[in-house]
């Protein structure tokens, strides 16, 4: 993982995209020898004119106006220990907002802000935040009811970097599998967290039975909204499940 950013550093990005009533997100690029490699922050809104911000990204001020006229970031999600790299920064922006993040990576968080709670604390019934079985508590996912529908958010579970954008970027999406082909678990985050793969692969499973599921929205890579149900299902065979 690149240092952790101390100050807000605006790296390039693009405009924040609504895919339901309140649920905006927008890619970002880490910046990387050869290439940017692809990221992705999502935010979503609260009653209580609030926000929930998941793996914390700068933006150009227009676009941060965007996400405050949707409501006041009220909490900084930390999906995982690996997507720390803004999170002080946007403290430091919204001392008020509460730092949350899974209790497998709440040491590592800890390291560059203090964590406020490993725990659903939204107070919003639309949203639910679970921590994913099978990797030691090092990941979250969250669960958003909008429009009729469910969209799911996971971290590094699952990726689809689809249109890596250079030569590094190629290298490391194809070498780390980070789903150049279909969405899929990248082989880091097997060697790294990955402990108990059908755990996690039931999980998959699961998730993959809510009727209601329209998307799935992934920390690198594109928006998943082909058969998300069926992505769930193959990813949770890749596991066995």
């Amino acid at each position: 993982m690149p240092k952790v950013h101390e100050t807000w550093q605006v790296e390039p990005h693009g405009r924040l995209k609504a895919v339901a009533d309140g649920l905006l997100t927008v890619s970002g690029e880490i910046q990387m020898p050869l290439g940017h490699f692809p990221r992705r922050m999502t935010v979503v809104g609260l009653r209580g004119n609030r926000t929930a911000i998941w793996s914390c990204i700068p933006l150009a001020e227009p676009e941060m106006h965007e996400i405050e006229a949707l409501g006041e970031p009220a909490f900084l999600i930390v999906p995982g220990a690996g997507h720390r790299l803004d999170i002080k920064p946007w403290k430091l922006r919204y001392p008020q907002a509460k730092i949350v993040c899974p209790p497998g990576a709440r040491e590592a968080v800890e390291k560059v802000v203090y964590v406020d709670s490993t725990a659903d604390i939204f107070d919003d019934p639309s949203v639910r935040m679970e921590t994913v079985p099978g990797v030691a508590e090092k990941e979250a996912a969250l669960f958003v009811r909008r429009d009729g529908g469910t969209t799911l958010v996971v971290n590094d579970i699952l990726a689809n970097v689809r249109h890596p954008y250079g030569i590094g970027a190629h290298i490391m999406a194809r070498l780390l599998g980070f789903g150049v082909n279909r969405p899929s678990t990248p082989r880091a985050a097997r060697w790294f967290f990955v402990k108990d793969g059908k755990a996690l692969g039931a999980a998959f499973r699961k998730w993959s039975e809510d009727p209601d599921l329209v998307r799935i929205i992934v920390s690198h890579g594109d928006v998943i909204t082909n058969k998300p149900r069926k992505v769930l299902e193959r990813v949770a065979q890749d596991f066995g499940a």
